[in-house]
């Protein structure tokens, strides 16, 4: 079996952080750059403006907003058509598209570690123990509230990662942002934004088997609505650098996904409809400083079917991918690819829980877990997002 390195009450309290009820935050530095280097809007900025005049900027860009709608995003797969037109998000809300059946055959992206790491700086800590994934205990509502799926069609079908409800600074307590990783949204340098991003706050909220997802009803599945992306940003890096094993993208795998209701929630923002978001914490505390550190997600390969959440908690240590680039965080962790993208929480700077990384890249056979370290250019990422829409 493997070796558990996770303290008890370490996990407990981190739990409880998940459970906490939304309440306001301040809001926090303006000055930083409205460059957020793969802003959605800055590929294709008309494709995505809301709402008056989506229809005919789409059809601007050669998309017709109804037959999109009846399945021509299905047909524009070919790696020529992609290329092209991926580099404009287009992600009208399609009603119905993931259903219960849909969402369960929707596969991992997983992403594994770079083959060779030997140009490291020589800063990469000893390969830590793995730590078994455990179970979060349901309804998932009341133990990691702010947790979800996300659910996006690519060439290769639909796929599914995992997210986490964030603060907005620009409207406390009424949060629609989501955290993910870069590779969830994007193809990085072989190719574009995905399509029909969708995030499903606690996803199968009672953790029924995968076999009964298919039957359950929808609001079982979804009991917190589905929440379609109507803005995505990543890294200028992920999408110039970012690649199937990671590459020198995996220390900037990082996006924030703005997100609206499929079917209306009484003006009620994602924040308030889940009853929590966490802070999210740039630059925290050094490696040495962080005595633990959680990462919770939906792993979807196997020996896991994506149908349950699960967590891990363990002492962080440091892997560098080359000597060009910034260190990561890395965990001991079975959790497979379908927790990409999962939120890692730990206490920052202020000694309060908070957002601090996100699951990258990790081995297989899975023993363990990397995520960024959150820098300038990802608080540059999520100010932008959160001040485009802080007069909406």
């Amino acid at each position: 079996m493997p070796s558990i390195r996770r303290p008890a009450l370490a996990a407990v309290a981190l739990a409880a952080v998940l459970a906490v009820t939304a309440t306001a935050c301040g809001p926090t530095d303006n000055d930083a750059s409205d460059q957020p280097g793969a802003s959605a809007g800055q590929q294709g900025q008309g494709a995505v403006t809301p709402p008056k005049d989506i229809d005919q900027r789409l059809k601007e860009l050669g998309i017709d907003l109804d037959k999109w709608k009846n399945g021509e995003w299905k047909k524009n797969w070919n790696k020529d058509d992609w290329l092209r037109e991926a580099g404009d998000f287009v992600n009208p809300i399609i009603e119905d598209l993931w259903k219960p059946e849909r969402m369960k055959g929707a596969e991992d992206p997983q992403k594994t570690v770079p083959a060779d790491l030997s140009d490291d700086q020589g800063v990469t800590d000893p390969e830590p123990a793995p730590v078994e994934a455990s179970q979060v205990r349901t309804p998932y509502h009341d133990n990691a509230a702010p947790v979800g799926k996300v659910f996006f069609d690519g060439p290769d079908g639909s796929m599914v990662c995992s997210a986490t409800v964030v603060k907005d600074p620009a409207h406390p307590g009424k949060s629609n942002m989501v955290w993910t990783a870069g590779h969830c949204v994007h193809a990085g340098k072989t190719g574009g934004w995905y399509r029909n991003i969708a995030f499903v706050p606690s996803f199968n909220d009672k953790g029924a088997p995968a076999a009964q997802l298919n039957s359950s009803p929808r609001e079982q599945v979804a009991p917190y609505g589905t929440w379609w992306a109507d803005w995505a940003s990543t890294s200028q890096q992920w999408i110039k650098e970012g690649e199937e094993s990671g590459g020198s993208g995996a220390p900037y795998d990082f996006a924030v996904l703005h997100v609206k209701p499929e079917a209306g929630s009484e003006g009620k923002s994602l924040e308030e409809t889940v009853g929590a978001a966490l802070p999210v914490e740039f630059n925290a505390p050094a490696v040495k400083d962080i005595s633990d550190m959680g990462a919770w997600g939906y792993p979807a390969a196997p020996p896991f079917d994506g149908s349950k959440m699960f967590s891990c908690v363990d002492k962080p240590g440091r892997l560098s991918t080359s000597s060009s680039q910034p260190t990561m965080y890395r965990i001991g962790c079975t959790m497979t690819g379908g927790s990409s993208g999962g939120g890692w929480f730990a206490n920052g700077a202020d000694g309060k829980p908070a957002l601090v990384s996100n699951t990258s890249i990790g081995p297989a056979p899975a023993t363990w877990l990397a995520g960024p370290h959150l820098g300038p250019e990802a608080k540059s990422m999520y100010d932008a997002v959160s001040r485009k829409f802080a007069n909406r």
